[in-house]
């Protein structure tokens, strides 16, 4: 019973972080929360690098999901990929221009998951897999605080318009960024399986 509990209770705290809509811009509290993260740079279409940071993250993931259900009876949904992309100035970023991007991809984790839990699991893995990138993965934690976020249904390539739907509402509202990092930083929250999805399917959160 506990750990039915524990999964609703996660999952409902989740709904109001992951499910805005894409007909208006909503404004939400984002809490502290934990993360697996691996930074990088370039393309992501592209490097070779951004894919096994996916594929580490992914496979850590679901070892501390193992890990968690077999030896402390709390089992739980591995939550999406997301990412944060800037450029060195991001007065010069591009959403079509991905040669020059720096990215952290990043995975949350429940807040009952402990960094000598992701620690195990990364040596279980090991053990099984050669994954280049999993020496990179760090457990860190990001707080957002109050942010602007939206639904974008469809291509990447095609986000703009909705990008600038966001920034005009936080301009017209007399919100302003903050400049802290990741403030000044694009985040996306990727909910959709691009492999096993249709471009004009797939549904991502731009907060």
């Amino acid at each position: 019973m506990l750990r039915n509990v524990k999964s609703r209770l996660e999952k409902k705290k989740n709904k109001g972080l992951y499910n805005p809509t894409a007909k208006e811009v909503s404004i939400i509290d984002i809490p502290e929360m934990n993360y697996l993260m691996i930074d990088g740079k370039g393309d992501p279409n592209t490097s070779k690098e951004y894919q096994e940071a996916i594929e580490a993250l992914f496979s850590a993931s679901f070892k501390i999901k193992f890990i968690s259900a077999k030896e402390a009876s709390q089992d739980y949904v591995v939550m999406p990929l997301e990412g944060l992309w800037w450029v060195e100035n991001m007065e010069n970023f591009n959403i079509l221009d991905k040669s020059n991007r720096k990215w952290t991809a990043m995975i949350r984790q429940p807040d009952f998951i402990t960094k000598n839990m992701m620690e195990k699991a990364i040596e279980e893995v090991e053990k099984k897999k050669n994954l280049p990138a999993l020496s990179r993965i760090r457990f860190e934690s990001l707080h957002e605080g109050l942010s602007a976020q939206i639904m974008h249904l469809g291509p990447y390539s095609e986000e703009e318009p909705t990008i600038k739907r966001l920034h005009g509402f936080i301009e017209a509202n007399g919100y302003e960024f903050d400049g802290i990092m990741p403030g000044e930083k694009h985040h996306e929250i990727y909910l959709s399986d691009v492999r096993r999805t249709k471009p004009e399917k797939l549904k991502t959160i731009i907060r």
